[in-house]
C-alpha cells in the first residue's frame, strides 16, 4: 500500500456475547490477516492499579468512561497516517494493564472491535464501514457467563450480579441505541455466513480500489 493511501477503517460493534469477535475473525480469515491491523477496544480499559479493591469493585466497566477511548482514537489516527502504535495489554483477572504492549503496524485495513465504539462520535467518524452484530439477549448472556467463568476466573454469582447491575442497563442505554449508526446489521452473530461473505466482498473491493489509486 502506498504511504499516502488511507487504510479502510472498519468498526464491529454489538452487545456483550453477540459474536463480535467471531465476526471479526471471520473477516480476518476472508480478507487476510496480513492486510489487517486489529484494534480491540477491550485492550483500552483504563488502568486501575492505583485503586483499592473496594474502589475497583465500584467501577462500571460497561460505561464509556471506563475506557481510554481518547488513546484508541489517537492510535487509529496514527495508523491511518501510516505510523505504528503500541496497543495496551489488559489483564482482566486483575483489572490492570500489564507492563507489556502489542506493537501494531500500518496495514491496508484497520479493524476496530468493541461494545461501545459507536457511542463516541469522534471515534465513529473515523470508521468507513460500521457493522453491528446482533443477537438475542439470552444468547448473549449465556455466552458472557461461559466466557467470564472459563477465561476470566469469575464466579457464576458475580457474573450474574454484574450483568443485572451494569451490563444490561448499559446495553440498553448505550449499546442498543448505537445500532442506528450501523451501515450493516448482522443478525445471528458469527453464524450468519451469508452476511459475513457479503461484508468481506465489500471490504476486498475497497481494498482493491485503494491499491489502484
Amino acid at each position: 500500500m502506498a504511504a499516502f493511501n488511507r487504510p479502510v477503517t472498519i468498526g464491529v460493534a454489538g452487545g456483550t456475547g453477540s459474536g463480535k469477535t467471531t465476526v471479526s475473525n471471520q473477516i480476518i480469515d476472508r480478507v487476510g490477516q496480513k492486510n489487517i491491523a486489529y484494534m480491540p477496544h477491550d485492550a483500552y480499559y483504563k488502568d486501575l492499579s492505583k485503586l483499592s479493591d473496594d474502589e475497583r469493585d465500584r467501577i462500571n466497566f460497561d460505561h464509556p468512561d471506563s475506557l481510554d477511548t481518547e488513546l484508541m482514537i489517537d492510535h487509529i489516527k496514527r495508523l491511518q497516517l501510516g505510523e505504528s502504535v503500541n496497543i495496551p495489554i489488559y489483564d482482566f483477572t486483575t483489572d490492570r494493564r500489564t507492563m507489556e504492549t502489542l506493537p501494531v503496524g500500518p496495514q491496508p485495513i484497520v479493524l476496530v472491535e468493541g461494545i461501545l465504539i459507536f457511542t463516541e462520535r469522534e471515534l465513529r467518524d473515523l470508521l468507513d464501514i460500521k457493522i453491528f452484530v446482533d443477537a438475542d439477549a439470552d444468547i448473549r448472556f449465556i455466552r458472557r457467563l461461559e466466557r467470564d467463568v472459563k477465561e476470566r476466573g469469575r464466579s457464576v454469582d458475580s457474573v450474574i450480579e454484574q450483568y443485572l447491575r451494569t451490563v444490561r442497563p448499559m446495553h440498553l442505554k448505550f449499546v442498543e441505541p448505537s445500532k442506528r449508526y450501523a451501515d450493516v446489521i448482522i443478525p445471528q452473530g458469527g453464524f450468519n455466513l451469508v452476511a459475513i461473505d457479503m461484508v468481506a466482498d465489500r471490504i476486498r473491493s475497497m481494498l482493491k480500489a485503494n491499491s489502484e489509486e
